[in-house]
């Protein structure tokens, strides 16, 4: 059966550097035989406010209005808006999730955001038993694919940006990996706007050779959530404390145990 790829994409304009990133992975995804299926955001005008519009009739409690409560009990009884429940079926037939995105203020945009805040909904994307390696979506992968601003030497170690393995925390471990996803190391495309065409040309090819092998690579390394002694405020183990003691790093940008952060983890797998 093929593969079926999710690409959901925030960009204004179908001539920008995203629009070819993204019309690369549709054809080079599709020419292996997956079924990819695009959700244009800004096309679909998707709302982008985490409100009480996303429940059809009547909420619990609306004088006390609790967004994740209200939208896990109506996504139970089938009463959450209709972009939502279209985007749920998307998600929950695909087997990757490809986000592609240009970089805002070292997030993605706020469409984007929006679609994280609405259909990552509670109980159907995750719940306080299901998170992390035990995520509800633990046998899909999903992937963050964009562009920035700034050259790749801004966003080093030693760069006025910050590492962008701290940047990338938030977002891979906070949103993609609580929900159980395995996270694909992320495809930078480092400032096109600043760069020759021809490198721009370059960074598409390198692009589509790596879609070539996608479904095969191997996810970034995170803590496994039984790591943790939930009995203990979810502080890691003793045992697993002692085991990493000589280490020279820390386990992962999050977990770092007071030690210097593993080079590059949230940007290469295997690192």
């Amino acid at each position: 059966m093929a593969e079926k790829i999710l690409i959901v994409y925030a960009h204004q304009s179908a001539g920008s550097f995203n629009a070819a990133a993204k019309d690369a992975a549709v054809k080079v995804l599709t020419s292996q035989g997956c079924k990819v299926e695009v959700s244009d955001l800004y096309a679909m005008k998707f709302k982008a406010s985490a409100t009480a519009e996303d429940v059809t009739g009547t909420v619990k409690d609306a004088e006390h209005f609790q967004y994740g409560e209200e939208t896990m009990l109506a996504w139970k009884e089938g009463r959450l808006s209709a972009d939502i429940t279209e985007e749920h079926r998307k998600l929950s037939e695909a087997a990757v999730v490809i986000f592609q995105f240009p970089m805002y203020w070292f997030t993605v945009p706020a469409i984007m955001k929006g679609w994280m805040d609405r259909v990552l909904t509670l109980g159907f994307a995750y719940t306080s038993e299901k998170r992390y390696s035990q995520g509800i979506f633990k046998d899909k992968k999903a992937m963050l694919s964009f562009t920035t601003g700034s050259h790749e030497s801004m966003f080093s170690a030693n760069g006025i940006n910050g590492d962008m393995n701290v940047t990338l925390w938030p977002l891979q471990n906070g949103i993609l990996h609580y929900c159980g996803f395995q996270v694909l190391a992320p495809q930078i495309f480092w400032a096109p706007p600043h760069i020759p065409s021809e490198a721009r040309c370059s960074m598409l090819e390198a692009w589509r050779t790596r879609l070539e092998g996608l479904l095969g690579e191997t996810p970034l390394y995170f803590t496994p959530s039984d790591s943790f002694d939930g009995g203990r405020g979810f502080q890691l183990k003793e045992d697993i404390q002692e085991k990493h003691a000589a280490n020279k790093f820390g386990l992962t940008v999050g977990t770092h145990l007071g030690k210097p952060l593993p080079p590059n983890s949230q940007i290469k797998a295997g690192v």
